[in-house]
Parts: structure tokens; C-alpha cells; sequence
């Protein structure tokens, strides 16, 4: 109350006051100097000067006042829980469309995860089947892929996992989101959300049941590529042992 007499009462001055600086010029510039009669006093002029000084401290307070407001400005009369229901809304709007990306994100990583595993699959598999007929040049060339694309295994689930970390905090984000929506009254806005949720958790399940199954297969292809390969080296070892002997009865 006594800011508004306050301002009331400068407001009343700068009627009495206000300096005449917003004429323009000969020269074409504003200018906030008054050019004094000759023979005067300039103490005369003086408080001019303060009424200036005045009269840009009211604008300044006044502009404050104003930029303070302006997220608050009721154009149509809206009470704060309306406004707040509204903020609330914007709110979960955002975070679904935050979980959105994350969610496609993540499952297009898991999907190309999941073709890179069987891609090495395909891989170990086309070399075991080669054992023995290949050459050492070929051989180099199938291990040089195959160390490649494990390389792309590698990377792939690194982004992979990268991405269920923004999905999980996205899930969190839309969670506290809802609660908050449904605590100021935005009961629409907070099962919106929610059903955003569940449809994005369901969609990542199924995506994950691939890297799953891909994960499965290539443990398996590995026990193959152990057991096959210890059944190469014995196999090499039995036709040398059984190469010795007759080397020997040649020479006698």
C-alpha cells in the first residue's frame, strides 16, 4: 500500500516536472539537455535535473514490474489452479514426447544390436563349416571379418545400453510428471502419461526379447565354436601321430 501511494505521489510530480528532453533537436538527436536562456540563473534549472533522474527511476520500476508479471498475465481472468492445471499439461506433454524419442531410440539400437549378433553368428558358423578346407590366406581373410564384426557387436551394444539409461530416466521423468499433474488436479494429463508408460514399457520388452534370443544364440554359437575347434586340434593331432609310424618305415 504505501508503494502504491508512493508511486502515486512521483507520478503526480512528473506531471509538474517531467522535463521536456523528448523534443527533438535541430540537429535530428533526442537530447535530455535544455538549452538555458541567456542572463538566467542556471541554479534555476536545477531541479530539473532531479525530476529527470525521477522520472527514469519510475520508468525502470515500472518496466520491472511489468517483465515480473508478464509470465503471470491473466488475459481471460484464470484462477492459479487453472493456471497451474495448464502448466501441468505442458509439463507431461514434454515428457512424452521425451520418452517418445528415447523409447524409438532405444529400440532401434536393440533391433540393430541384435543384427549385428547374428550377422557374427552367421559368421563363426560359415568358418567352423570351412575347417580344414581352407587355405591360410583364406583363413586370415574369414578371421580379419570376423574380428571386424565383433567389433560392431561391441559397439552396438555400448549404444545400445547408452540409450536404455535416457529410456530409464525418461520413464522416471514421465512418472514424476504424472504425479505432479494429478496433485494439481490435471487428472486427464496425469492418465495420458501413465498410458504413455505402459505402451512405451511394452514395446521395449518386445525388443529386448530379440537381444535376448540374439544373446542366446550367439552363447551357443560360442560352446560350438569351442567344442568344434577341440575336435579340429585332436583331429590334427591323430593324423600326426599316425603319419610318424610310416615315415619311419619308409626310411627302414
Amino acid at each position: 500500500m504505501k508503494l502504491s501511494l508512493s508511486l502515486l505521489v512521483w507520478v503526480r510530480m512528473l506531471r509538474y516536472y517531467r522535463p521536456d528532453s523528448t523534443r527533438q533537436n535541430s540537429l535530428g538527436r533526442w537530447s535530455s539537455a535544455r538549452v538555458l536562456p541567456r542572463g538566467k540563473n542556471p541554479a534555476v534549472n536545477k531541479p530539473n535535473k532531479w525530476t529527470n533522474i525521477l522520472y527514469t527511476s519510475c520508468v525502470s520500476l515500472s518496466i520491472g514490474g511489468g517483465l515480473c508479471a508478464v509470465p503471470f498475465k491473466q488475459v481471460e481472468n484464470l484462477s492459479h489452479d487453472t493456471l497451474v492445471r495448464r502448466a501441468a499439461s505442458l509439463v507431461t506433454d514434454s515428457s512424452s514426447t521425451f520418452l517418445s524419442q528415447a523409447t524409438l531410440a532405444l529400440i532401434d539400437t536393440i533391433t540393430e544390436y541384435s543384427k549385428a549378433v547374428h550377422t557374427l553368428i552367421a559368421l563363426q558358423r560359415r568358418y567352423l563349416d570351412s575347417l580344414g578346407k581352407l587355405t591360410a590366406a583364406e583363413e586370415d581373410t574369414i578371421w580379419q571379418v570376423i574380428i571386424g564384426q565383433r567389433t560392431e557387436v561391441s559397439d552396438r551394444q555400448e549404444e545400445y545400453k547408452r540409450f536404455e539409461s535416457v529410456w530409464i530416466n525418461a520413464v522416471k521423468l514421465c512418472e514424476m510428471a504424472a504425479e505432479a499433474a494429478y496433485s494439481s488436479g490435471a487428472d486427464h494429463a496425469s492418465i495420458t502419461v501413465r498410458t504413455n508408460i505402459q505402451v512405451s514399457q511394452s514395446q521395449v520388452e518386445e525388443a529386448q526379447k530379440l537381444s535376448a534370443d540374439a544373446n542366446k544364440k550367439l552363447a551357443e554359437a560360442k560352446v560350438m565354436e569351442i567344442e568344434r575347434m577341440t575336435q579340429y586340434s585332436a583331429s590334427l593331432e591323430n593324423n600326426d601321430e599316425e603319419e610318424v609310424p610310416e615315415a619311419y618305415l619308409r626310411e627302414d
